[in-house]
């Protein structure tokens, strides 16, 4: 086990939810005091060394240009800078576990670089990292991943349950989660974590939770892992409390649905990119309401898990190993993201907030399942859409 996975592991075993923040600065000094501030706060915490945009794509050489010139960059550009620098960064921060987070669809260079500072944790996933946030064909991606994957001793963590942030249903968060984490394992990692991104609905978000642990136990039995809620991804609350209750919110269903880990949100998030100060105080906020929670044992079943099982067991089923697999599945249609513009996505899955504010399927297209939970009554059209994206917003602030 891996140091990052087994702090995890302890404060899980101690009843302890782990908060993180998404903290990245380009200054090596100014990274290394925003961990320190992380190391001080009054919370279980992993630190975070979040990259820039020009090194998610790869842009090395625009990175390098960045820092000779002073120039701002929005993360810290871990290729570009020597790896003696990062460990002096890293210096005397051991009671901190670090991971590392990027965003790319050719995360090799990235690998090399944490590996190379003696990082042992980092995100993302063939799938996760391509369609939402990258034109690069998906196959470019899986044979990225792929090579930055083998050979790989850290742990690493599946951003698949984020997958477009916002408007997907929980049933395919939990596949493309659990799938991602599959890849991984068949190539060679023996330590990941299975993301869910915080939805519309606690009860619905809970079902799906458990519904990751489940698969996960079916599927990645052989391996060590573990449970990472995100803060809602899409439109946020403006006002500080709006802000502040929905990132509580979302330590609580960590808590109560068996999560390990939640990355958080703070109260700047609608305005701009906040300061060190407004991540501890979420890490801080975010750790006193998982302490006020507990487990909750849930026998609810909307059909979450048996949505996500049929997926997870149909692109499974196809010939070839995981990444060919993923390849094939997308190309026939069997996982379809909503609202997702990729060339590789096949565009016809839509879906919507019902009355009660779960997430439900409004088309399916090929993909396995079943017609009979398609709403084709639901709403339509710009305006229902733009609804949809700000109504969790919308009842926080009030």
């Amino acid at each position: 086990m891996t140091g990052f996975a087994a702090f995890v592991g302890r404060a899980a075993a101690e009843g302890r939810l782990v908060v993180q923040p998404r903290m990245g600065m380009a200054s090596p000094g100014q990274m290394r005091a925003g961990l320190l501030a992380v190391l001080g706060a009054r919370a279980t915490a992993a630190g975070t060394l979040t990259v820039d945009s020009y090194t998610r794509v790869g842009d090395h050489r625009a990175a390098l240009t960045a820092l000779r010139d002073g120039a701002r960059l929005n993360g810290y550009p871990i290729v570009s800078h020597h790896p003696d620098t990062t460990r002096a960064v890293l210096d005397g921060l051991a009671g901190l576990p670090v991971q590392v987070r990027h965003g790319s669809a050719d995360p090799r260079a990235i690998f090399g670089a944490l590996a190379a500072a003696g990082l042992d944790a980092t995100e993302g996933g063939p799938v996760s990292y391509c369609l939402p946030y990258s034109r690069k064909p998906l196959r470019d991606s899986v044979g990225h991943w792929t090579e930055a994957c083998e050979g790989f001793s850290g742990h690493l963590e599946t951003f698949g349950g984020c997958m477009m942030g916002q408007l997907c249903p929980p049933s395919l968060l939990v596949a493309l989660s659990v799938l991602e984490a599959v890849f991984f394992r068949h190539c060679g990692v023996r330590s990941v974590s299975l993301s869910y991104a915080q939805q519309t609905s606690p009860g619905q978000d809970a079902e799906a939770i458990r519904a990751l642990r489940a698969l996960a136990g079916r599927f990645l039995s052989d391996v060590d892992w573990h449970v990472v809620v995100y803060a809602y991804m899409g439109v946020y609350p403006r006002t500080p409390s709006g802000a502040r209750l929905l990132n509580d919110n979302a330590a609580r269903l960590a808590v109560r649905a068996g999560a390990e880990r939640l990355i958080v949100k703070t109260v700047a998030e609608a305005h701009r990119i906040p300061t060190v100060a407004e991540n501890v105080d979420a890490l801080e906020s975010a750790a006193a309401a998982a302490e006020a929670a507990g487990f909750e044992e849930s026998t609810e079943d909307t059909g979450v898990l048996a949505e996500a099982t049929a997926l997870v067991e149909a692109v499974l089923d196809l010939p070839g190993d995981p990444g060919a697999a993923l390849l094939a599945a997308f190309r026939r249609g069997l996982l379809d993201v909503p609202y997702c513009l990729h060339p590789d996505n096949a565009g016809h899955a839509r879906c919507h907030i019902d009355d009660t504010g779960r997430l439900r399927w409004s088309s399916v297209g090929a993909m396995p399942i079943p017609r009979s939970v398609v709403d084709r009554d639901s709403p339509s059209g710009s305006a229902s859409l733009l609804a949809a994206l700000h109504r969790v917003a919308h009842l926080h602030d009030a």
